[in-house]
């Protein structure tokens, strides 16, 4: 049977299949921390495998899971590789929801992105990438819709704690007023090559991303009898939080405002404006001089490969370094002649967090009772209470600090 003529599978059709969650990419620094949560959460009766190019290191990964966690069944083995369809195609026939940690996406994630939507399989991944959001909108929201896939991209760092600490910040804001909301993000970590790599990435594409940003806003149009947008604001010393702010250009805003069109109880006028929390006016600086020398530097293709070539992208911290770092994510939320903080924490969110959330919202996907949808959706579209459920028994921190 060829690729083409592969028809989408029925919701029994999905209960029937081997896997309830294949991770793609499992040998990987990353993938291996979600392989070793999976084996440690996955619900009695659950099945689950992991996924790559390389036989020889998935059997040595499973070999390893099941020698450290001889009580727990050991996943099963999938062999695919991006540069295969067919094998990916085959791959999310195996599941009803797929993990993939292989970026970066831009160069590599396509391809998984449609074997997905073709066959209903809903996806997970860690992208921090715009353009390659809205490219895979533009390219598979349609099929998604028409399988029935969740595609839901951002499951980790970016941009989780973001868009489950605004869901969470409005539900303790007056409802069916205009709301105006900040978050500001401090971090004490070390970020993985990856996100590295694909920051640097984005730098070089900010021409092409802003022209394809543009090709989905005009398919999506505006919400009607809303409006939602997002707000830059410039580098200040905010007197709510007694920290210097600076605008932070993340994927994160962007997610934020697809939760707010799609969900009726961010307001009928909502703006969102994002930063970096740092501790003094020298630190901004630096901060902003640092972020555009590599923005500008990452124009420039010998330079761009000699900053790259600084950072491992598949290496990570030690355990140790993990358990060491934290983050936090303060909202500051005025609607309605109120003003609502409210904040997110958590212990090192480029690996031990991410990896989690990643892993938990695969399982929310499989295993919780959640809204009808399909298509492209944001974390706290599609997951929205049951996630943040999850990610809070996983360790992260959602309190209001003043109402």
């Amino acid at each position: 049977m060829s690729e083409s003529s592969m028809q989408p599978a029925s919701s029994s059709d999905k209960a029937d299949r081997p896997f309830d969650i294949v991770l793609y990419g499992a040998t990987g620094f990353t993938g291996g921390l979600v392989a070793e949560y999976l084996m440690r959460n996955l619900p009695e009766g659950g099945s689950w495998a992991v996924a790559g190019r390389n036989r020889t290191k998935l059997d040595a990964l499973v070999t390893r899971l099941a020698s450290e966690m001889p009580d727990v069944p050991a996943p099963g083995v999938v062999v695919a590789d991006t540069e295969d369809a067919r094998s990916l195609v085959e791959m999310a026939l195996s599941a009803r929801v797929v993990i993939t940690t292989v970026g970066p996406y831009l160069e590599h994630g396509e391809p998984l992105v449609a074997a997905c939507a073709e066959v209903g399989t809903d996806y997970v991944d860690l992208t921090g990438e715009p353009e390659f959001v809205d490219r895979m909108y533009l390219e598979h929201h349609d099929a998604a819709v028409a399988s029935g896939a969740r595609i839901v991209h951002a499951c980790g760092f970016d941009s989780i704690p973001h868009d489950l600490g605004v869901f969470y910040t409005m539900k303790h804001v007056p409802e069916g007023v205009p709301a105006v909301v900040y978050g500001a993000v401090h971090a004490d970590a070390r970020f993985s090559g990856g996100t590295f790599h694909s920051a640097i990435g984005q730098f070089a594409r900010l021409r092409e991303a802003a022209k394809t940003a543009a090709r989905r806003r005009q398919k999506e149009g505006r919400v009607a009898g809303r409006r939602i947008k997002s707000v830059t604001g410039k580098p200040h010393h905010d007197s709510v939080l007694g920290r210097w702010l600076v605008p932070l250009p993340t994927i994160d805003p962007q997610v934020i405002l697809r939760s707010a069109a799609a969900l009726d109880n961010y307001g009928p006028d909502f703006t969102y404006s994002h930063y970096a929390s740092v501790g003094s006016p020298v630190t901004a600086v630096a901060g902003m001089v640092g972020v555009g020398a590599l923005a500008v530097g990452s124009q420039v293709g010998p330079i761009r490969s000699q900053i790259l070539k600084r950072i491992d992208r598949g290496a990570g911290p030690s355990e140790s370094r993990r358990a060491r770092s934290s983050f936090d994510v303060t909202f500051v939320a005025l609607a309605g002649g109120r003003r609502v903080v409210t904040r997110v924490a958590g212990g090192d969110p480029g690996y031990t967090e991410t990896s989690m959330m990643l892993a938990e919202s695969a399982l929310c996907l499989a295993f919780d009772d959640l809204p009808a949808l399909s298509g492209q959706l944001t974390t706290a579209q599609a997951m929205g209470d049951a996630l943040l459920e999850r990610v809070q028994r996983g360790g992260l921190t959602f309190e209001v600090l003043f109402t």
